[in-house]
């Protein structure tokens, strides 16, 4: 009978002992870990991945100079007064690219630099004699040239375009052209090719000055060589020819007194 009672007992009391089972009602369930690391497993998969962010190439200062957004033409020297920064046309306006700005001051730089030795050469070639006996106005003296030179004078331009080229700008990329046509490298300066025989360049604290020096010299050249180019095509009289053409009409002399018939003076 005690026996009984002690077994009836005990039976009654496991049924309010904890379980080691999670106990499921339709209210409440618990998961297990195998469940739990299943859910997130599928979490996982299913997240679809964020795009990482590229991050803006950094260029160094080049030549004391650095790229500022901000400031127009990014920065570059060469506004003075009274002008300062003058762009009736707009080729640096808001907006455009880095790269464009670069293109347009290398451009600029190139352009003057020929144009101040033609301001020069057309003086001293008008006033040295060629040669290859060459004379008259620095229009009408390339035509001159015998074949072998003008060739020699045509490569030679080209080789120097080439290497040029090679310094400043990204190599061409036929299967992605779009992107590489026209680009330069980040970190080349426009202009600054590495020639300076005679160790004229300055440190970077004085870069910016000697540049806007140099612009500005170039873009009085290009204005000078457009009008001696024009004057020479209109009269086709050597620059020196035309300024004594004219001492004579405002001193009142005939310029054509002395000239010969199908000569031009």
């Amino acid at each position: 009978m005690k026996l009984a009672v002690l077994s009836a007992t005990i039976a009654a009391t496991a049924a309010f002992a904890p379980s080691s089972r999670p106990i499921r009602t339709p209210f409440y369930s618990t998961a297990t870990d195998e469940e739990v690391a299943s859910t997130e497993s599928i979490a996982e998969s299913d997240a679809t991945p964020m795009p990482e962010a590229v991050p803006e190439p950094v260029v160094a200062a080049i030549n004391g100079w650095t790229a500022n957004d901000s400031l127009p033409c990014y920065g570059l020297p060469g506004a003075i007064a009274p002008t300062g920064y003058f762009d009736p046309v707009g080729f640096a306006r808001s907006g455009i690219t880095l790269n464009e700005v670069k293109r347009y001051r290398e451009a600029e730089v190139m352009h003057g630099r020929v144009a101040m030795l033609a301001t020069v050469g057309y003086f001293a070639g008008e006033a040295i004699s060629g040669p290859f006996g060459i004379t008259g106005p620095a229009n009408d003296q390339l035509q001159q040239m015998p074949a072998p030179a003008f060739a020699f004078l045509a490569l030679s331009i080209a080789a120097a375009e080439l290497k040029r080229a090679t310094i400043g700008w990204v190599e061409p990329d036929f299967g992605n052209w779009s992107k590489t046509l026209f680009q330069l490298r980040l970190n080349y300066y426009p202009g600054d090719i590495g020639f300076d025989p005679l160790g004229l360049k300055p440190d970077a604290t004085s870069f910016a000055d000697m540049q806007t020096r140099e612009l500005q010299n170039g873009r009085l050249a290009m204005l000078g060589w457009a009008g001696m180019c024009s004057q020479e095509l209109v009269n086709h009289r050597t620059i020196m020819g035309t300024i004594d053409f004219y001492n004579k009409v405002y001193s009142g002399i005939n310029p054509y007194e002395n000239c010969v018939d199908g000569v031009i003076c």
